[in-house]
């Protein structure tokens, strides 16, 4: 079941729970992408362009691509109406 479908089925207390909870790992998340770009940066200035460079790079992309499920909740919460403002 792909995280759309799955987010459908959730009631909307339990849904707003969610999103309470990706919220809170946005914040982890954005630290942890810095972090890693910060890794990336560091070591092309000071070793060149190599493997390290480009390894951190590898997880900021996956960190990416694994924020599906917080989109899906967002659209969900848009389209059921429950968004605040």
């Amino acid at each position: 079941m792909n995280a759309i479908e799955e987010m459908k089925q959730l009631s909307d207390q339990e849904l707003l729970e969610r999103h309470q909870i990706a919220k809170s790992s946005l914040i982890i998340t954005c630290i942890l992408i810095g972090a890693l770009v910060g890794v990336a940066i560091y070591s092309s200035v000071k070793k060149g362009v190599g493997i390290f460079t480009f390894f951190p790079l590898f997880f900021v992309f996956l960190i990416i691509n694994s924020q599906k499920t917080r989109k899906a909740i967002a659209a969900e919460i848009k389209n059921r109406g429950l968004h605040k403002g």
